[in-house]
This record gives structure tokens, C-alpha cells and sequence, in this order.
């Protein structure tokens, strides 16, 4: 007994006081086991609800999207008002299909999510390229000439010598009594300073291809905006409501508001962004990122119409789909020194 009586004495305990030592010990041990039973118990149902959503997500993903290809699939051979018709729904569900992939980032690991922006963007290039055989741009209407149309059609065999510094379209974007073409932007252009306002654009997509050393400044709210071939050149734009679809560009700045962007075979190129998903980037060297600092008088309207949340900018998120060592930054893109962000755009 007195052997005990030491070695409680030895571990700080002793008679009553020692007992209750020992008793709040114990308590204290079982209410730790406790919370940690109940720790387990809320990560096992975490990862279940998590893997519910995820399964909820592929399986609404995967249908809406069949569901679209079906409508774009269902153009061919369609014409008039009934093509129209399936054009403007399949539109309308891409772009509910792209605020139901942002709205479900948040659970989606990052294969999920690669392979839903992967989808997304094949179903949007396809879109595009049914709406490009489906409504072809009119160029000609039969009518009854008249002295004053021959003289017109002569002007335009013989146009005037074009100032330098103006704007020049590839081609009209309306015809007389046609509707608007799905489509508009530059092409083939060099040292030129380019502008569509709001009205040109009008949620239509915006293809610039070819250009060096100009200048663009798009008003507006673009529905997508495609930049290929483009070397030396500054390029702002309004919010885009969709994607801004990035290709072979190289020593240019770029600046743009969009809900996804997808870079592609670019280098030595500077991104002024403000994205509500990730930035994407393949086969890419020396790009960098600031925050979106152009701005114009309607700039705030433009991204009501545009849809966007002004308080959500992701412009620090970018996933180069060339890197995939985990914790380790990739070496082709970085972020742009404050000090050497650029701050007039006018000059």
C-alpha cells in the first residue's frame, strides 16, 4: 500500500485530490475520443456528399450536354425559322451549361473540372461552326438596278484611297434588308487602330485574326471572343459573356473581362483579366497576368449585360494544362509586377 500511496504521490496525485486528478483525466480522454469520433464521422459524410454532388454534376453534365449536340445536330438539313429557332436554344443552353459547371467548381477536383472545360469548349466550337454553315452571311440581293445603284457599284469597283489610322471591317456586318451577321471583327491588318462600339457588337462573337501591330478597342459586350494570329498588338474588350478563346499570340497585351479563358500555342504575351472561372493555358511560354484595369464610360452597364459578377476575379487562378507537378508553380506563366502593370491605356 505504501508503495502505491508513493507512486501516486510520485505522478502528483494523492488522496482525494489525486483521485479527482485522475478522474478528469479520464473524462477528458473520453471526451477526446468523443470529438474525434465525431470528426471522422463528419469527414466520412463530407466526402459523401461530396462524391453525391460529384456524381449529381456528371450526370446533369453529361445530359445537357447530349442534349445539345442533339439541337446542333438536328440544324443539318433544317432551314429558315426552324434552324434559327434550334440555334438560339442550343446558345441558351451552353450558356447555362457554363454557369452550371462555375456554380459547381467549388466540389469538382481538378481532372473533374479539366474535363468539363474540355467538353465545354468542344460543344462551343461546334456551335459556332453550325452557326457559320447554318447562316451564312448574305452577300447579294437580286433587285431592279437603277442608274443610281450602277453608279454605287462603280464607286465600290473604285473605292477612295483610305486615310491611315482608320478602321477598316474584312467585312459588313449587315446587308441592306438582311439581318445582322452572327459573327463580326479584323482580319489581315497591320498598324492600324481598330474600334466596334456596343451596337456593332450587340452579343455577337467576335473573331480578330491576323493582326500585327494594332491597336483594338472593343466597346460592349461580346457573346465570345476569338483572337488567333496576332503578334505586337494591344487588344481590349468589354466583358465577354462566355469565353475569350486565346491562339498563336505572341509580344501583344492583351485585356479583357470573361467568364473562361483558354490560351492556347502563345508567348511573351501580357493578360489584363478579370475571369469568374480559372484561366487555362497550353503549350504557352511567358505569359503574365494583372488584374483588369481598362475602363469606359459604359463600362459598368457592359457587365450587367454581360452577366459577369464584377466582385469575382479569379485572375491568379491559372491552370497550364503543360505542368502537372503538384505544389511546384509553373514556369510559363507569372504575375505582373504592380510596379510594371501598365496604367494609361490611352497612350
Amino acid at each position: 500500500m505504501a508503495s502505491v500511496i508513493e507512486g501516486n504521490e510520485e505522478n502528483g496525485f494523492s488522496g482525494e485530490s489525486g483521485a479527482v486528478r485522475i478522474q478528469e483525466r479520464l473524462q477528458k480522454r473520453h471526451q477526446a475520443r468523443i470529438e474525434d469520433a465525431e470528426r471522422r464521422k463528419e469527414a466520412k459524410e463530407s466526402h459523401s456528399v461530396a462524391e453525391e454532388k460529384s456524381e449529381y454534376f456528371s450526370s446533369t453534365f453529361n445530359r445537357e450536354r447530349a442534349c445539345i449536340e442533339e439541337l446542333l445536330s438536328s440544324c443539318s438539313g433544317a432551314e429558315g425559322a426552324v434552324v434559327t429557332e434550334k440555334l438560339e436554344e442550343a446558345t441558351t443552353k451552353t450558356l447555362q451549361l457554363q454557369k452550371f459547371l462555375n456554380d459547381s467548381m467549388q466540389f469538382l477536383t481538378q481532372y473533374e473540372l479539366r474535363q468539363a472545360q474540355a467538353a465545354l469548349q468542344k460543344l462551343q466550337t461546334s456551335l459556332s461552326e453550325t452557326k457559320e454553315e447554318a447562316l451564312p452571311r448574305k452577300k447579294f440581293a437580286f433587285r431592279t438596278r437603277t442608274k443610281a445603284a450602277d453608279k454605287a457599284s462603280a464607286q465600290d469597283a473604285h473605292p477612295p484611297p483610305r486615310d491611315e489610322g482608320t478602321p477598316l471591317e474584312t467585312s459588313r456586318t449587315q446587308v441592306d434588308g438582311a439581318a445582322p451577321a452572327e459573327q463580326c471583327g479584323f482580319s489581315n491588318m497591320t498598324s492600324e487602330f481598330l474600334t466596334k462600339t456596343a451596337e456593332e457588337i450587340q452579343k455577337r462573337d467576335v473573331l480578330l485574326t491576323h493582326l500585327t501591330n494594332c491597336k483594338v478597342s472593343l466597346f460592349g459586350s461580346p457573346s465570345t471572343l476569338h483572337l488567333k494570329h496576332i503578334d505586337g498588338c494591344e487588344i481590349l474588350c468589354g466583358p465577354v459573356s462566355s469565353s475569350v478563346f486565346v491562339d498563336n499570340c505572341r509580344n501583344s497585351v492583351l485585356a479583357f473581362p470573361c467568364q473562361q479563358l483558354r490560351t492556347h500555342n502563345t508567348t511573351d504575351t501580357q493578360v489584363y483579366l478579370h475571369v469568374t472561372t480559372r484561366a487555362i493555358i497550353e503549350d504557352c511560354r511567358g505569359v503574365s497576368f494583372a488584374p483588369f484595369t481598362w475602363s469606359y464610360p459604359t463600362l459598368e452597364e457592359d457587365f450587367t449585360v454581360s452577366g459577369l459578377d464584377r466582385a469575382r476575379n479569379n485572375w491568379t487562378e491559372v491552370d497550364d494544362f503543360n505542368w502537372l507537378a503538384a505544389g511546384t508553380p509553373s514556369p510559363n506563366w507569372t504575375v505582373i509586377p504592380e510596379a510594371d502593370r501598365k496604367a494609361n491605356w490611352d497612350s
